[in-house]
């Protein structure tokens, strides 16, 4: 999805934020890993597995569109201190954008615009705000047009677009509107760069959605994972070392599996993902250990970029 074909001259260069936003699942990850053409964000059959804003960089003629994976939005739990973070960290994501783009996943029963996400576009109806319907491919025609046209009464929409992410099809129009109508002004990035996601976070959080693939029926959200160790050889390999917290010591023997094999399999999948998107050999270590307590740790919420004590909503 990536254009690197030779510019012209500054003076055409368009840059932009574009905020995607959305309910938890309604494939933002997706979206943006197809547009960033290559894997920014994770990606897990269980909802709000984003937890920070992610930044994926794409180009498009002329244009470097800066892609911000918000965490899904949803009510918070007032006591649930990581919820009201993560809430929070989407809607800074509108807040910064030059763009808006609501992803709406139509195969759902009941496919609409939550209140809070509603009340969110109205605080800030000067920004424009482009509706996608995600996954058309799953829904009869006259049931989207139905869907279609409900939601843009609700709204005041730019323009609409209906595209699969998963399989990418009428992404590559979204992507050229986007170009065409970010602001003008010089690009922030180098033209290679995918993503401003340090490294040892983005192999922290594949660690995590593998973990998440493979038990998302026995293990929720109380768990995490961080790169303790991070070596680089004069061979080109590198040495990773990582920790899973889990909160609760049932989760642990469950992460661990019998005789060690899950941790195993976890680390197979992780490493070879790793060694895909660094182009080198990586040794991966992985390591599990039980606090209860780590989601009120003040230092993991700074290393997420997120607010241990943003408001209720």
């Amino acid at each position: 999805m990536t254009d690197t074909s030779p510019r012209t001259t500054d003076d055409n260069q368009r840059f932009g934020f574009v905020a995607v936003i959305g309910e938890p699942n309604a494939g933002k990850s997706t979206l943006i890993n197809h547009l960033v053409g290559s894997k920014i964000s994770i990606v897990s059959p269980k909802v709000q597995t984003t937890r920070t804003r992610v930044l994926g960089i794409a180009l498009c003629d002329q244009s470097q569109i800066v892609f911000v994976d918000t965490p899904g939005i949803f009510k918070p739990s007032s006591k649930n201190t990581l919820e009201r973070a993560i809430v929070s960290s989407a809607i800074e994501g509108i807040q910064d954008a030059d763009l808006i783009t609501l992803l709406v996943d139509v195969s759902k029963k009941k496919a609409g615009i939550s209140p809070l996400i509603l009340d969110q576009l109205k605080t800030y109806k000067n920004k424009a705000v482009i509706l996608v319907l995600n996954k058309v491919d799953k829904i009869k025609r006259e049931k989207l047009m139905d869907i279609t046209q409900q939601l843009n009464e609700i709204y005041d929409f730019e323009q609409t677009f209906m595209i699969s992410a998963l399989k990418g099809s009428g992404t590559k129009d979204l992507l050229s509107y986007l170009a065409k109508h970010a602001p003008k002004g010089p690009w922030h990035y180098p033209e290679d760069q995918i993503t401003d996601m340090p490294m040892r976070l983005m192999a922290a959080e594949i660690t995590r959605e593998k973990i998440f693939k493979l038990l998302h029926q026995e293990i929720p959200y109380g768990i995490t994972v961080e790169t303790d160790e991070w070596e680089e050889f004069g061979d080109g390999s590198i040495k990773i070392s990582q920790t899973i917290f889990t909160s609760r010591d049932a989760h642990k023997k469950i992460i661990l599996g019998k005789g060690g094999a899950m941790i195993k399999k976890v680390g197979e999948m992780a490493r070879g993902e790793m060694e895909n998107i660094l182009e080198k050999r990586a040794h991966l270590k992985l390591f599990v250990k039980l606090q209860e307590n780590w989601q009120s740790d003040q230092e993991r919420y700074a290393l997420w970029g997120l607010d241990k004590n943003a408001k209720d909503f």
